[in-house]
């Protein structure tokens, strides 16, 4: 075939193209540990082995638990059950609810991760803790004729611009079950001027529906059937309760739930909203978290970095203390500087309305 001919194919091929799009799954991530530098500093990732992992709320006696759990309201979460595996939701959050031990479940979730895609970039069972590298979305990319037709050749021509990792956080209950979150963070391809010369990689919003997508999906790794596990995802379940209030001149999270529940879903919000969770002591209700910008080196400042810098350029860790606190059926959040003092500043301000924010 000479080139003439190959040109009138290939120029077919593009034509049909332009009207002939197939149907893809929602997500097809492929891990990218070989793509541009898109991470946080490595020291960021060596949390400290005293978090609270193995034992949630130090021990549980007989006569607390008859007390009465505070950790769920019926107002604000719903909760669907299958076989051991539930979904509980309160506002844009949901997590599953299994009624097996931590330790039998690291493994199969650690399975699941790399069965869609994934490389895991953190690994720490005595923390409970895994998080993913960065990877693309594979479903994104329209599956044109083209594509389709010649398939490896081209495929690595195509790129969406955009990068996602998740968290997966387990926690153990009062009650023996073990809780699962799931937080996604993602980042964006821009271009750093208008001659399109250059680009940088910047933080995007939290996507719910992909958190929501990664616990279905999880559902039916521990168990529950395809069409089961999308009628559970779609039920509704009442809004939370979250506002934002000011005692005694500073700024605080009031929430309409108890503090067990409460501690939990603040958890959630840091880890979709950019912090990293240092250390975590449950018992004094205290989140120690701090926050770098994401990006390469020679980025623009992103949304977060704007957040909590006053300069265009944010290269050192700021500190803080998340106090969660119980107010009898309700819980406070408030924020402390690196040394525990109350925090009024301006950015103390707008860390309380991010998390407000998600928690609704």
């Amino acid at each position: 075939m000479n080139s003439l001919s190959k040109l009138s194919l290939l120029a077919v091929a593009i034509s049909m193209s332009a009207c002939t799009v197939l149907e893809t799954d929602k997500v097809d991530y492929r891990s990218t540990a070989k793509a541009p530098s898109l991470d946080i500093p490595p020291d960021l990732t060596q949390l400290s082995k005293d978090t609270r992992y193995t034992v949630v709320g130090g021990a549980v006696s007989a006569s607390g638990l008859q007390a009465g759990p505070n950790s769920t309201s019926a107002s604000t979460v719903g909760a669907i059950a299958l076989g051991d595996v539930r979904i509980e939701r309160a506002g844009n959050q949901r997590w599953l609810v299994v009624n097996r031990s931590a330790e039998k479940l690291w493994e199969p979730v650690k399975d699941f991760w790399q069965e869609n895609g994934f490389l895991l970039a953190m690994d720490q069972v005595n923390l409970g803790i895994m998080e993913t590298d960065w990877a693309e979305n594979r479903a994104k990319i329209p599956m044109d004729l083209l594509r389709s037709t010649l398939g490896k050749a081209l495929d690595s021509l195509y790129s969406t611009g955009e990068r996602d990792k998740f968290r997966t956080r387990l926690e153990r209950d009062s009650n023996g079950n073990t809780e699962i979150y799931i937080s996604h963070r993602g980042m964006i391809e821009v271009y750093t001027s208008e001659e399109k010369n250059g680009t940088v990689w910047q933080p995007r919003a939290v996507d719910p529906e992909l958190e929501t997508e990664f616990l279905r999906r999880l559902m039916v790794k521990l168990g529950v059937s395809q069409e089961q596990s999308k009628v559970i995802v779609a039920s509704s379940a009442p809004k939370s309760n979250a506002s934002v209030t000011n005692r005694n001149g500073y700024p605080e999270v009031l929430i309409g739930e108890g503090f067990e529940r409460a501690w939990r879903r603040v958890g959630l919000a840091l880890d979709r909203t950019g912090f990293t969770v240092e250390d975590r002591d449950r018992k004094q209700g205290m989140y120690f978290v701090r926050y770098v910008a994401i990006g390469t080196e020679n980025s623009e400042p992103g949304f977060f970095s704007k957040l909590f810098s006053g300069s265009g350029k944010a290269t050192e860790a700021t500190k803080y203390q998340i106090a969660v606190k119980s107010q009898g059926d309700a819980t406070s959040v408030s924020i402390l500087n690196a040394q525990g003092a109350p925090d009024n500043s301006p950015s103390a301000q707008r860390i309380v309305q991010v998390i407000a924010d998600d928690i609704k």
